[in-house]
């Protein structure tokens, strides 16, 4: 197989040879078109854009997540005037780059549960918050309504994670960093006993507050560990998603200093942090025996350095893309997408060949259709949302 977009480092698929025959051909590789980005909303500019979501709105209308605490309603037919939905500047603590209103997800049952959850870094003391607050009849968010669902004691400022999102189970998922710093000083990664380097999973719909552990996650009944955790050994997942159709939780792990990461996350999986940084030994102690499982895809630091999660494509308007999990670099602007073949191996290439941009997110429309937050570099403060579209025969 060959190296997508000369850095994705994947196996190679050696032909079979038998005495006195011909190699067995090598099966084609799939044909994934690449796309171009197309402005939407008017080309409005919004103020560090951190997500991208449909509101519950019976009319389509997107929301972005600002990072700074905001988030703000669209109209996507019509590109109208911005509305904003929440503010709640005021509670969240953004001195860093990685701090701020991280990423939010409504209640996929609003007509029974008007709520939307928040997930955020707070101050004093400095911690992740994961929250609900009600969503009126209007789509405004109901700050005065907060009700905490979780609350993580962070030692330092960066590797908050964070993704949080509702599986096809109705569980609420949550993605939440290492604790910062640097190569995991306090060795969190491994240590089951925290909810540090860990994605959990807990049952919100219960009138016992404010959450209950579902009695199937892996690690209930194991002394000594929290049963919130459905998978471990992550040192910063900054975006993941579910497939739509198959209901695969797809990771994207930021990395240290060498290598950034494509998780396929299985209940109970220890993904290697920080024995390992993608499949290379990190801080592997010498006859470790321990079982970490392999990311899907891992590219190299000269490729990028923050890798941005993305989602599965199951749209109509990119048929060659259908079934694509699509993912980027904030920081060298690069877009790529990987398919699993009929032996189990993946097919990644990179797909965007336009101006380079930094993406913080990627979003899913109700009709499958793809957004991006684009910046025209990393940290730049006016970010823009694009669709996905397009396709090229190259």
């Amino acid at each position: 197989m060959r190296l997508s977009a000369r850095i994705l480092m994947l196996s190679m698929i050696t032909p079979l040879l038998a005495a006195g025959q011909e190699s067995t051909p090598e099966p084609a590789k799939p044909s994934l078109p690449t796309i171009r980005m197309e402005p939407v909303l008017g080309g409005q500019v919004f103020r560090a854009p951190v997500q991208v979501l449909p509101t519950p709105s019976s009319k389509p209308e997107l929301a972005m997540v600002e990072q700074r605490g905001r988030v703000i309603a669209v109209g996507l037919e019509t590109g109208s005037k911005k509305r904003t939905i929440l503010d709640m500047r005021d509670k969240v603590r953004l001195t860093q780059s990685e701090e701020g209103l991280l990423s939010i997800a409504y209640d996929p049952d609003q007509s029974k549960n008007p709520h939307v959850y928040l997930y955020y870094t707070a101050s004093k003391p400095r911690r992740t918050v994961l929250s609900r607050m009600n969503v009126k009849p209007d789509g405004m968010i109901d700050k005065s309504t907060e009700k905490i669902v979780l609350e993580v004691e962070q030692p330092y400022w960066n590797h908050n994670g964070g993704t949080v999102l509702f599986g096809p189970d109705g569980m609420l998922y949550l993605s939440i960093g290492d604790g910062g710093a640097a190569n995991d000083p306090q060795d969190h990664g491994q240590n089951l006993g925290n909810l540090l380097a860990t994605i959990i999973r807990i049952d919100v719909h219960t009138d016992e507050a404010p959450y209950v552990v579902p009695s199937d996650n892996p690690f209930v009944g194991v002394e000594g560990a929290r049963p919130e955790i459905w998978a471990y050994g992550l040192r910063n997942v900054w975006r993941m998603h579910f497939d739509s159709k198959t209901g695969d939780l797809w990771a994207a792990d930021v990395g240290q200093n060498k290598w950034e990461e494509v998780d396929l996350i299985v209940k109970g999986g220890n993904y290697g942090w920080r024995l390992r940084e993608g499949k290379h030994d990190f801080n592997n102690p010498e006859g470790s025996t321990v079982e970490v499982i392999d990311p899907i895809v891992e590219y190299p630091r000269s490729a990028g350095g923050s890798i941005t999660g993305g989602f599965v494509y199951r749209g109509e308007k990119i048929p060659g893309l259908q079934g694509a999990y699509l993912f980027s670099d904030y920081m060298s602007g690069r877009l790529w997408a990987t398919v699993m073949q009929p032996d189990g191996e993946p097919f990644t290439r990179e797909i965007y060949k336009g101006q380079p941009m930094a993406i913080s997110s990627f979003g899913e429309g109700t009709d499958g259709e793809l957004y991006v937050c684009g910046f025209k570099a990393p940290y730049d403060s006016k970010g823009r949302i694009y669709r996905i579209t397009g396709m090229s025969t190259d």
